[in-house]
């Protein structure tokens, strides 16, 4: 319920329009769904009588739309935008066609172009007349009239309740798993195709050229061996950081004490790791957070120019906490180019938190929480 405040003011005569635009506003929704859900519902014994009904629900929520922005401009109505339908991701187009069917917000905003009509002609002639013949009394007329108008809006035109911004928000966060995973497939194809396949290859190359002068030329044929050899260890070696960028044999067995620490060994900086947990979390929470871990210190080691950096892992209640500390130049930014973006988009989307604290001149610290899962409760699940 807006203020009290004086008559006539730039708020009140925003009002006095919304009144007056009710009418044309409800008599081009009202015709527009009584026109499409009349023709659908008269042709569904036909193939393209139920299409039709879908495709008004979808475009009722349009008119919605449309009508939540003009609540906002002129009565000051901040109402949330519903999520939009996953019709990409429901299948093939019956299953599509059944989601458009049973949208909520598509029949509430029919709903709302139904009673819109006759109170459109009733607020439209009030305020009219008023303007005429109640002139020192409109300001009263039209807040109290326009009041109505945002209760109908909130009523009918705002999100179901808090499950349909929750349901928005997996949308999103599913899209970002996706690219994510994508991004992942291709950078391991990518390191197959450059390193240890290209390797191989030329392995076979060689082995078959020193076959070939074996007997002419024993000691060029042992030298390419020798080379080959040399060949192996690195396909190897490239193979298993490969692996180990997939997710590392050590947080399997050992979990992420020894994973972080085996991490930290890597890193060109001295980095001090403590893990405080009595349980492992679920396999999938535990990957995010090696990977997470894993990422940032391969940003301290390229990005920070430290002396000394430190891991702190620990649970609280049902959230798992990580902590990675540095005394570098600091300066980092979610948007800084250092893949800060892709991790806070990664917790993100399984209803973790990132938060970066890094003032120019340092230090950095990185706060990550990933909720808790057991182990044991996620195996039982499958």
């Amino acid at each position: 319920m807006p203020p009290a405040r004086l008559a006539y003011d730039r708020h009140t005569w925003k009002e006095i329009a919304h009144l007056l635009s009710n009418l044309p506003v409800a008599l081009f929704g009202f015709t527009y769904v009584v026109t499409v859900l009349s023709v659908g519902i008269g042709l569904t014994v036909t193939v393209i009588g139920i299409p039709l009904v879908a495709a008004g629900l979808l475009g009722a929520r349009h008119l919605g739309r449309l009508e939540r922005a003009r609540a906002r401009a002129l009565l000051g109505v901040r109402v949330d935008e519903p999520s939009r339908l996953p019709l990409r991701g429901a299948g093939g187009f019956l299953p599509r066609l059944w989601m458009a069917l049973k949208d909520p917000v598509g029949w509430r905003t029919v709903l709302y172009d139904f009673i819109r009509l006759p109170w459109g002609v009733l607020t439209f002639t009030i305020t009219l007349t008023s303007l005429f013949v109640l002139w020192p009394v409109l300001p009263f007329v039209a807040r109290g009239l326009a009041n109505a108008d945002r209760a109908m809006v909130r009523g009918l035109l705002s999100p179901s309740d808090e499950l349909e911004r929750r349901i928005s928000e997996l949308e999103a966060g599913r899209g970002t798993v996706v690219d994510t995973a994508a991004a992942d497939l291709r950078r391991i194809e990518r390191d197959l195709h450059d390193g240890a396949q290209a390797r191989l290859v030329n392995l076979a190359m060689g082995l078959g050229l020193a076959k070939e002068k074996l007997l002419e030329d024993p000691d060029t044929a042992a030298a390419m061996v020798e080379e080959a050899h040399g060949e192996v260890k690195l396909a190897l070696q490239e193979l298993r950081d490969l692996a180990r960028g997939i997710h590392p044999a050590v947080l399997t067995d050992r979990g992420l004490d020894a994973a972080l620490s085996s991490v930290a060994s890597r890193c060109t900086v001295p980095v001090r790791v403590t893990v405080d947990l009595k349980a492992r979390p679920a396999a999938a929470i535990e990957g995010i957070a090696y990977f997470t871990v894993s990422e940032l210190l391969q940003n301290i080691s390229k990005h920070s120019g430290a002396s000394s950096a430190s891991v702190e892992v620990w649970r609280t209640e049902d959230r798992l906490l990580i902590q990675v500390w540095d005394d570098g130049r600091g300066g980092a930014r979610l948007e800084g180019g250092t893949g800060m973006r892709g991790l806070a988009d990664r917790l993100g989307a399984v209803d973790g938190l990132f938060v970066v604290d890094s003032p120019e001149g340092g230090p950095t610290t990185v706060t990550a929480e990933l909720p808790w899962r057991d182990r044991a409760e996620a195996s039982g699940r499958k």
